[in-house]
């Protein structure tokens, strides 16, 4: 699969690991075009969602929203759990 081009995408679901229930948690936090997504902090992101929601999302969403978030960056399209290590040595 080809990754979008992060200049031109218009749609978090054309981003790798968004599909359409993670662009859709991503708008009730006001997460709606990809370009919102720089620079932001995937565990802040979570909390958000989380308090939104009224109940804990699993901790995997925060790998989803690394990887999201290292694509808009610049990074390379990676899968989501490449990003699971990240996420627990940062919340250790």
């Amino acid at each position: 699969m080809k990754s979008p081009d992060r200049e031109t995408v218009s749609r978090l679901d054309q981003l790798p690991n968004i599909g359409k229930a993670i662009a859709r948690d991503l708008a009730k936090i006001n997460i709606t075009h990809p370009r919102q997504l720089i620079g932001q902090d995937a565990f802040e992101l979570h909390k958000q969602l989380c308090e939104q929601l009224g109940w804990r999302q699993d901790y995997c969403v925060i790998d989803v929203y690394l990887s999201a978030i290292d694509y808009m960056e610049g990074g390379e399209a990676k899968p989501w759990w490449f990003y699971t290590r990240q996420r627990k040595e940062q919340m250790s």
